[in-house]
């Protein structure tokens, strides 16, 4: 496989390691929202907030659509999310696994 399909990966990775775009993932699973919904729901700064859904459609991770006053934003594709989903799962697995060891000492 073409080492560059690696570092776009790495690239994708890199726009989702902050935990305020993986929320932003988590919202927009299954609806579009604007941006100022996202700002209440976040309860960020609207420069931040912006800054971050920036990043996130130029990487291709969300796409916006303007209407009106309101830019809408979605997931370009909701293996987005599952990705997210399964490891969020790793995750809580992980926690347990630690949780049963730390109960047996």
């Amino acid at each position: 496989m073409d080492k560059k399909i690696f570092q776009l990966h790495a690239d994708v990775c890199k726009a989702l390691g902050n935990p305020l775009r993986i929320e932003v993932i988590n919202l927009l699973e299954n609806k579009e929202l604007c941006f100022t919904d996202l700002l209440e729901i976040t309860g960020g700064l609207k420069s931040n907030l912006s800054q971050h859904l920036s990043v996130m459609t130029k990487k291709g991770i969300l796409k916006v659509r303007r209407e009106g006053q309101c830019n809408y934003y979605s997931l370009a594709s909701l293996k987005v999310a599952q990705a997210c989903r399964l490891m969020r799962e790793v995750l809580i697995e992980n926690l347990k696994n630690q949780k049963e060891l730390l109960e047996k000492l």
